[in-house]
C-alpha cells in the first residue's frame, strides 16, 4: 500500500488527476472505475483543466461509476447520473455509450445487477477511484457482517443518509436504497487509488489502513488488494 500525504487538497486532487492522465496516456483503452461525492470533486475539475489542455483524452475510453442511489431518475439533479454529468462527463471526450452507471430505476433491479456484472467481467477495471464513508463503506457497501462481492441492492445505515442529506432538501428525501459494485468487484481493479480529505475521516482512515482486516469496515479489505494507492491530506492522516 503506498500512502502520500499532502499538505493541501489541491495537491492531492492534482497528484490523482495525474494518475488519471497518465494511465491514460499509456493506455488510452482504459477501463476506469469513477466515484462521486464530494471528495472526486476537486479531482474532476483537475482532470477536466488537463483535458481542456489536451493532457488527456477519454476518447477510447470505458468508465464504470460505483453505485447509484435506488428510486432515482437518471436526470433528477440528486442522482449520480447527473452528478456525474455535471462534474465530469459535459466537460470532456468521453462517448456516453462508454459511460456505465448502476441502473436505479429499472424494472428488475436484480437483473440490472446481473447485467452489471457481466459488463464489468469483459472490461476489467484498469484504475478504480474511491473515498470512503465515516463509517469505511466504499462504494456503498456497508459495514456487515458479511459483505457481497458483486453489484447488489443495498439498505443504507442512518448514518450514510445523514452524511449524504447535505445534497438533499431534508434527511426524508434521502434514498433509503442503493445499487452498488460489490467489494468483489472493486477488489479486482488491478490499481486502486483511494482518496480521503478531512479531520472528520481521520479515525475511520486509521481504522481502515491499520486496523483488524474486517467486513465491520468494508475500507479494510483494501489491506488486502496489491496494489492500493493512498492519498491524504494532513488532516486526513493526520492520526497515521
Amino acid at each position: 500500500m503506498n500512502i502520500k500525504q499532502f499538505d493541501s487538497t489541491g495537491e492531492l486532487d492534482l497528484y490523482a488527476a495525474r494518475i488519471f492522465a497518465d494511465m491514460l496516456a499509456s493506455k488510452p483503452h482504459a477501463v476506469l472505475g469513477l466515484a462521486t461525492g464530494s471528495t472526486p470533486i476537486g479531482i474532476y475539475e483537475k482532470i477536466i483543466d488537463m483535458h481542456r489542455n489536451a493532457e488527456l483524452s477519454f476518447q477510447s475510453a470505458t468508465t464504470f461509476n460505483l453505485d447509484e442511489y435506488v428510486g432515482l431518475p437518471r436526470d433528477s439533479s440528486q442522482s449520480y447520473a447527473a452528478f456525474m454529468e455535471e462534474r465530469l462527463f459535459s466537460h470532456i471526450d468521453l462517448p456516453p455509450e462508454r459511460a456505465h452507471i448502476p441502473h436505479g430505476m429499472a424494472d428488475d433491479l436484480t437483473d440490472a445487477c446481473i447485467q452489471y456484472d457481466q459488463l464489468l467481467a469483459q472490461q476489467p477495471l484498469d484504475l478504480q477511484l474511491l473515498g470512503i464513508g465515516h463509517n469505511g463503506h466504499i462504494g456503498f457497501n456497508e459495514p456487515a457482517h458479511a459483505l457481497q462481492g458483486g453489484t447488489h441492492i443495498v439498505e443504507l445505515k442512518s448514518e450514510t443518509r445523514e452524511a449524504n442529506a447535505r445534497f438533499f432538501e431534508t434527511l426524508d428525501d434521502v434514498p433509503t436504497q442503493a445499487i452498488t459494485m460489490g467489494i468483489g468487484s472493486i477488489l479486482k481493479a488491478r490499481t486502486i487509488l483511494l482518496a480521503v480529505k478531512g479531520k472528520e475521516k481521520a479515525e475511520i482512515v486509521k481504522q481502515a489502513l491499520t486496523g483488524p482486516i474486517t467486513t465491520e469496515c468494508p475500507a479494510s479489505l483494501l489491506q488486502t488488494h496489491a496494489n492500493v494507492i493512498v492519498l491524504l491530506d494532513r488532516e486526513a492522516g493526520r492520526l497515521l
